[in-house]
């Protein structure tokens, strides 16, 4: 009995000992579980409260719910352990977004990531008697039958897509944008724009096909989408094959300086009509392009943005020369975060070949060419009345100088015009459009052409 209790004494008295250390590792599992939970908890708290803002600056936060902005119990507290229930709520949350992933996901024969994107659009339209037999006209013509329609060919489609790392831990990114706006039929398709780029920290390289590096801001409009808003009325937006190298200047933490250089492919077009020799023009023809852009943010709300540009290059036509050179600035500016001023100008010589809508980049006159001078431009004012509701007021021209034309040319082409937009649903826009657009005919007086326009976009 004496050599038993000799050998169990000492047992007993580390008894404790023995349990702590076997209780121990079950101990940190616990703990170690509760700060990943905890973790977890405090990121998808900054990911609902990111959500919100995003929401909150465009004006939609009160009335697109989503399931992400939903109230989780202990995501607004950060730092405290969640509960049971917590945790089987944040599982559910997560499984439904998987369960989504896996409804919307393209697969890509790469397995990168592939977004199907894009805007199913309605247009009911009518135009009075001064249209040319189109949609809607960029010029007024000469005085016809009124016309009225109603098309889908606007409908834009379009892929995202996002492929791995590369070299020096730039990410790769890019899009292709079509519609139906092509041809006679329906059916046929067309490229828009795409573009494959690659970013870093505070520099970005941007090949495809995409607006003019000088002149990237665009009017808001569901009723004019087949060739930019306001064509032939200040904007230059011929979609242009380029290659762009963006740099970035932060000068503090909400000021900086965004520098854009590169190389576009111009559109060359004829000399315009009446010219006594026509000659042969190059097709295409490369063209330097920059823009810098100095942007201030006041507040969380408040933004300014404001860049000059410039375009140069020279079109070749028979055995000869003219010079593309432009000059723009471009701006946005929101004082209060429910109105924003946006708009673009420019000046310069033989725009045709960026998209003026109608072709009087130059003449040629017994051998000589001339080129024609213009100036344009477009602003725009945008209210937004209630999270729903948007108001957008424009106006834009382009004015040619007239000693640079023949009589029956077009020497202003004037429109102003506005409309709204209304959310049905966060991803379903009613819009009401009227525009009406004043060109200028040398020698024989202005004409008018009223545009009317109902449309509804189905986004994507």
């Amino acid at each position: 009995m004496v050599r038993i209790n000799r050998l169990f004494g000492p047992a007993v008295l580390f008894w404790p000992l023995w349990l702590g250390a076997q209780a121990q590792p079950d101990l940190a599992q616990i703990l170690e579980r509760l700060d990943k939970l905890e973790r977890d908890n405090r990121a998808l708290s900054e990911e609902v409260r990111s959500l919100r803002a995003r929401l909150d600056s465009t004006g939609d936060s009160k009335t697109t719910p989503s399931a992400d902005l939903q109230t989780v119990p202990g995501a607004d507290t950060p730092g405290t352990t969640p509960s049971p229930a917590t945790v089987e709520e944040k599982l559910d949350i997560q499984g439904k977004r998987i369960d989504e992933h896996d409804q919307t996901k393209v697969e890509a024969s790469q397995k990168f990531p592939i977004r199907l994107t894009g805007m199913a659009l309605f247009n009911a339209f009518m135009n009075s008697k001064q249209n040319g037999g189109v949609q809607y006209p960029v010029v007024a013509s000469a005085p016809g039958a009124g016309l009225a329609g109603a098309t889908l060919r606007q409908t834009i489609i379009g892929l995202d897509f996002r492929g791995p790392g590369t070299f020096w831990g730039g990410n790769v990114h890019g899009s292709v944008y079509m519609d139906f706006s092509a041809g006679a039929t329906n059916s046929a398709m067309r490229l828009r724009t795409g573009s494959i780029e690659i970013d870093w920290k505070d520099r970005n390289i941007m090949v495809g096909l995409e607006k003019p590096i000088f002149n990237p801001r665009e009017p808001s409009s569901l009723a004019q989408l087949a060739v930019s808003p306001l064509t032939g009325s200040g904007n230059l937006w011929l979609w242009l094959p380029q290659v762009r190298v963006e740099q970035d200047f932060s000068f503090a933490r909400s000021t900086g300086l965004r520098a854009q250089m590169g190389v576009v492919q111009t559109h060359e077009t004829g000399p315009y009509p009446g010219s006594t020799f026509t000659g042969t023009v190059e097709a295409s023809r490369p063209a330097l392009e920059g823009r810098y852009e100095f942007y201030h943010n006041l507040d969380d709300e408040r933004h300014l943005e404001i860049a000059s540009g410039f375009h140069t290059s020279q079109t070749h036509v028979a055995g000869t020369s003219v010079a593309s050179n432009l000059f723009s600035l471009d701006w946005f500016f929101n004082p209060w975060r429910r109105l924003e001023f946006t708009g673009a100008f420019y000046s310069g010589q033989n725009v045709a070949p960026l998209g003026e809508g109608y072709q009087q980049g130059f003449g040629i006159y017994y051998h000589r060419v001339e080129p024609v001078h213009s100036m344009g431009g477009w602003a725009q004012i945008t209210l937004h009345v209630a999270p729903r509701l948007d108001f957008h007021l424009f106006s834009g021209q382009q004015d040619d100088r007239n000693s640079d034309l023949d009589a029956g040319r077009i020497g202003k082409n004037l429109l102003f015009g506005g409309n709204l937009y209304y959310h049905l649903a966060p991803n379903v826009i009613l819009g009401l459009e009227t525009t009406q657009l004043r060109t200028a005919y040398i020698g024989q007086g202005i004409r008018i052409n009223n545009h009317y326009d109902l449309a509804l976009g189905y986004l994507f």
